[in-house]
């Protein structure tokens, strides 16, 4: 028998109601649960483990000795969603990543909302993503954003809310792909009569799009890596692997004739697309970091000559910095003339004075950001902050104040999953992926992350979260 213990929390539950019944969506896995037994679900957490291992599913943790490398915890219980629901945020991602693509052709070509004074000039422009040497380039379909992660979480009061849009490189889609191969090797029973959406066709989709990003016919595409020491390198290969393409590192490639080509055991080839893992700082020596090794002397003349394609493009970064979120509903009715389907969290701007009173006013109710943060790290989740922790961040912002925004502290969504003591609720977030290419395309679902530890609403793998496979139900007849 399964020990549950999911009584008695004052979160919105994705598979409980508030009297302990079960949600109907989930009725088919519930039915399953009751009949499933403790120690063979251990069992197959630990099988799960061991093929995560061999399979090389790891990822390495920066900071720590040796860059040790870790396994991402995988649970067994899947975070469901019903078609109706996972339809509205589809069109929801789809509208919010449009506005997100209009808006980097904007400030780099005519920058009208910053004319307007919707988003502040000095906030985009002065902001160390934008890059003054996009300006006036001139990309196929005028996409820059090509592969977008937009993390969505539920609050107690069942709505869905973005939490922020990753549009640098975003990743985390291989574990959504390899979750949901292990759970149908694992738990073949459970898939049986339920109309679960598929998600294998992500690398297909993929592959299309970076196909689509140039007007190159039958172009040879790349993925670029910083190499086997970056925390998402199983990432890269798994990609380039599932699409059937090369894998490359700066040493592989090179400029001539404002062209790149690959070095191959045939002579060099010539690279039309590039889906780089690469931070805009590190992609070419000659043009940004001097002291780089990742990147490729030249690299930025011909791309912005239009001899090669960068996906996502240079200088995305300035559209998922957290100082810019708060006008993405404002980038929808400016640029879509259509009212946001997805609502953004309240957000404050600690540069301005007004905000950062009331922030240090409230320090212990908020959720403190570095504007380019990432991972998890440079936060401050106040509520579960101590005296000294808040007093620190206090002088940070005082120090700093450009450099955080400040957000109510939701009561993410809790999922229930198995630890140690049975099955217990945990909070959870989601990431959909959506790929830009001639069209649109999502995967219905994303990579759901869950904070293992009780109480905790940081869910990033490098401070110790987990995942879960992500069900999209095809209907609602479920």
């Amino acid at each position: 028998m399964i020990r549950i213990n999911l009584s008695g929390s004052p979160f919105f539950d994705e598979m409980l109601l508030a009297d302990g019944t079960h949600r109907s969506h989930y009725d088919a896995y519930w039915q399953w649960l009751q009949q499933a037994d403790q120690q063979a679900i251990q069992q197959k957490k630990e099988e799960a483990e061991l093929l995560f291992h061999r399979v090389g599913i790891t990822f390495n943790v920066y900071g720590e000795e040796g860059g040790t490398e870790r396994l991402i915890p995988f649970d067994s219980v899947p975070r469901i969603i019903p078609a109706k629901e996972w339809q509205w945020m589809d069109r929801g991602i789809r509208q919010r990543v449009k506005a997100l693509n209009a808006f980097l052709y904007d400030i780099y070509h005519e920058q009208n909302i910053l004319k307007a004074g919707i988003v502040p000039s000095e906030q985009v422009l002065a902001n160390e993503q934008y890059q003054p040497c996009m300006q006036g380039v001139n990309l196929h379909n005028n996409t820059y954003a090509h592969i977008v992660g937009t993390d969505m979480v539920r609050n107690s009061d069942g709505h869905y809310y973005v939490l922020e849009d990753n549009l640098r490189t975003p990743s985390g889609v291989s574990y959504m792909l390899e979750n949901r191969k292990m759970m149908m090797r694992l738990y073949p029973d459970v898939f049986a009569n339920q109309h679960i959406a598929p998600i294998e066709r992500y690398p297909f989709d993929l592959l299309q799009t970076l196909r689509e990003s140039t007007a190159v016919v039958d172009p040879t595409v790349v993925v670029m890596t910083p190499g086997r020491f970056n925390s998402a390198y199983f990432e890269h290969s798994f990609l380039a692997q599932q699409m059937g393409v090369e894998l490359v590192e700066a040493a592989d490639l090179f400029v001539k004739q404002g062209a790149v080509f690959m070095r191959t055991t045939e002579g060099p080839c010539k690279v039309d697309v590039i889906y780089r893992r690469i931070d805009d700082a590190y992609i070419d020596p000659l043009a940004f970091r001097a002291d780089s090794t990742l990147g490729v002397p030249g690299l930025l003349s011909v791309y912005r000559t239009g001899g090669v394609v960068l996906a996502n493009a240079l200088g995305t970064g300035v559209a998922d910095d957290k100082s810019i979120y708060p006008y993405v509903p404002e980038m929808i009715r400016f640029y879509l003339s259509e009212e946001p389907i997805l609502g953004n969290i309240p957000t404050w701007q600690c540069r301005d004075a007004g905000s950062l009173s009331y922030v240090l006013a409230n320090l212990e109710k908020l959720v403190v950001k570095e504007v380019h943060g990432a991972g998890g790290y440079g936060m401050l989740v106040g509520p579960k902050a101590s005296r000294a922790e808040l007093a620190e961040f206090r002088q940070r912002l005082l120090a700093r104040p450009h450099n955080y925004i400040a957000q109510e502290t939701l009561a993410l969504s809790t999922c229930p999953t198995f630890v140690d003591e049975g099955l217990a609720p945990r909070h959870i977030d989601l990431r959909p992926f959506a790929l830009t290419g001639d069209e649109v395309r999502l995967v219905p679902g994303g990579l759901t992350r869950v904070a293992l530890n009780a109480g905790s609403l940081v869910v990033n793998s490098s401070q110790g979260g987990g995942t879960k496979d992500t069900w999209i139900m095809e209907d609602d007849a479920c």
